[in-house]
């Protein structure tokens, strides 16, 4: 009996294939390079300030600015009780390294730019998550066009292409309260519960979109993924109403991919494109270490 191309792939693979990291499956060839390792502690924190500096303009490219609104954590690569987040009040396309503001898990400045204040209500959605998931490296928050679309529905990203099977299962949630601007720990705390301990993409209700990462380049990535699902679902859900039938994508395919996809080293390595561009267009100088 023939064997159907969704049982070849949906097969336990047992071969040398199913050692490979994901990074290894779609090179052919020497595989593209991962989250660089470092022995020198200061030239790490050089490469991660630099590569978070190049997210606020790639984020700016794709118009995500709303006047003083969305940041960005990541942990000291040092000092894991201490974080780098932006300054309140600066465009993200003028953002550099030397603005970065560090600070502790109160959110009070102890180091780097401490001539602007940073997003108060920022850092404290961030805090709780952070606390709670030592994974968590570095977390996005953004007020961007179609994710304020879509959390208007308070519901999940639906299976319908392949990009976003990287958030299946317990990798999505929802955040279906909204107080307003958050200025309480309590929701802080809510919100990192929300997230949970597997989780890389939220959508909050009536405000936005938050993604997680063992780097800030794969919480970018996830984040720029997140964003660009809502609008898909947004534009599916509109032909849906004109009569059109959704075809979705089965669990079993859904989390064969998520487990092909996301792993941390393949998640950094999908947002270098970016990097490579913005080094490219950029009229200051900035260049992706």
């Amino acid at each position: 009996m023939a064997t159907s191309f969704d049982q070849q792939v949906l097969a336990p693979d047992t071969s040398q294939n199913a050692k490979k990291t994901a990074l290894e499956k779609i090179s052919q060839g020497t595989p593209l390079p991962g989250v660089p390792k470092f022995t020198d502690v200061e030239r790490q924190r050089k490469h991660m300030l630099n590569h978070m500096a190049g997210v606020f303009r790639v984020f700016a490219r794709h118009g995500f600015v709303e006047g003083m609104s969305g940041h960005i954590s990541m942990r000291d690569p040092e000092f894991h009780d201490r974080f780098w987040t932006n300054p309140l009040g600066l465009h993200f396309a003028l953002i550099n390294t030397s603005d970065l503001i560090l600070v502790d898990e109160a959110g009070i400045a102890v180091g780097g730019n401490t001539s602007r204040p940073a997003n108060a209500a920022g850092f404290l959605i961030h805090a709780a998550l952070h606390k709670s998931r030592p994974d968590v490296n570095a977390a996005c928050h953004f007020h961007s066009t179609y994710g304020k679309a879509w959390s208007a529905f308070a519901q999940p990203l639906e299976m319908l292409n392949q990009d976003v099977a990287m958030f299946y299962g317990k990798a999505q949630s929802v955040y279906k309260e909204f107080g307003g601007v958050v200025l309480e720990e309590k929701e802080s705390a809510a919100l990192a519960s929300a997230l949970g301990n597997e989780g890389k993409g939220m959508i909050l209700r009536n405000h936005g979109l938050l993604t997680v990462g063992n780097t800030v380049d794969e919480a970018a990535y996830l984040f720029l993924l997140m964003e660009k699902s809502c609008q898909i679902q947004l534009a599916t859900d509109a032909a849906a109403a004109l009569g059109r039938k959704k075809v979705y994508i089965d669990d079993e395919a859904a989390r064969f991919t998520f487990e092909n996809t996301s792993e941390p080293e393949s998640l950094y390595a999908e947002f270098q494109v970016y990097l490579q561009y913005e080094t490219a267009v950029s009229h200051d100088g900035y260049k992706a270490l």
